[in-house]
C-alpha cells in the first residue's frame, strides 16, 4: 500500500490568513507541519502538545539531550514560554529581533521535557522571514527544528521536504526556495552571556551591543 503524502499549500500574502487557519486546526489535532524559515524549512508542532512532540522526535530521530528551538511571530508570544527575561535578553531582542538570533532562556514551568530535553532551558527566535511571520502572528509559537531526519541535510524547498518526509507530515507550506546559508546565532543569557553556536549574526556585533550597556560577552572557549 502506497503511504499518503502531505498536502502542499502555496504561501501568498493574500492567502496567509486561510493558511493560518489550516495550520491552527492541524496544531490543535497534534499535527506536524513543514514551514519555511529564513534559512531552511522547519518542522512545526505545538510546544505544549506532548503527542505532537512525540511525533516530532520520532520523525527527527533526534539525539537525547538536544532541546528543540521554538519560533514566535510576535513579542507577546514570548512570555508563556520563559521563566524570566534577563536584561541582556531585552537588549539583544531590541537590537537583533526580528532576525536570525536564537536566545536561550530559562524555560517556563510546564514546558515539556520533549522541548527542553530536561535542561530547563529553551531557545527562542523571532524570525524576520515574512512568510513565517505572517503565519506565526496568527497561530502562535511552534517548534522550529529543521525539516530533516538527524544527520541529513536540511531542505530548502517544499519538494525536498515532500520527498524525504512527506509520508509522515500533515501539511507543507510552500513559499519557494528558502535562502539557506548560515543558521541562526545561538546565545545563552541565563548566566555568563555566551554564544553557543556561531551563525548569521556576527559575534563582534553582539559583543558591541552588550558592551554599550556595560555587559560582557564571554570569550569563545572552544
Amino acid at each position: 500500500m502506497v503511504p499518503s503524502m502531505a498536502t502542499i499549500d502555496r504561501y501568498g500574502v493574500s492567502t496567509a490568513p486561510v493558511l493560518a487557519d489550516s495550520v491552527r486546526c492541524l496544531l490543535k489535532r497534534s499535527g506536524l507541519i513543514a514551514l519555511p524559515t529564513e534559512s531552511f524549512y522547519g518542522l512545526a508542532a505545538a510546544p505544549f502538545d506532548e503527542r505532537a512532540l512525540d511525533r516530532l522526535w520520532k520523525v527527527k530521530g533526534r539525539s537525547e539531550g538536544k532541546p528543540i528551538l521554538l519560533l514566535i511571530g510576535a513579542m507577546s508570544q514570548l512570555e508563556p514560554l520563559v521563566r524570566s527575561t534577563p536584561y541582556a535578553a531585552t537588549l539583544l531582542m531590541n537590537a537583533f529581533w526580528p532576525g536570525p538570533l536564537t536566545i536561550v532562556f530559562s524555560a517556563a514551568q510546564g514546558l515539556p521535557d520533549a522541548v527542553t530535553a530536561g535542561t530547563g532551558s529553551v531557545g527562542i527566535r523571532l524570525s524576520a522571514w515574512q512568510p513565517l511571520v505572517d503565519l506565526l502572528r496568527l497561530v502562535g509559537p511552534v517548534t522550529g527544528t529543521s525539516a530533516n531526519r538527524e544527520g541529513m541535510a536540511p531542505p530548502r524547498t517544499a519538494e525536498e521536504v515532500q520527498h524525504n518526509l512527506g509520508d509522515v507530515l500533515d501539511l507543507i507550506i510552500d513559499a519557494g526556495a528558502t535562502p539557506g546559508g548560515q543558521p541562526s546565532t545561538v546565545i545563552d543569557v541565563r548566566g555568563p552571556i555566551r554564544i553557543i553556536r556561531d551563525g548569521s549574526i556576527d559575534r563582534g556585533a553582539i559583543a558591541a551591543q552588550l558592551a554599550a550597556y556595560g555587559l560582557h560577552l564571554e570569550a569563545d572557549s572552544r
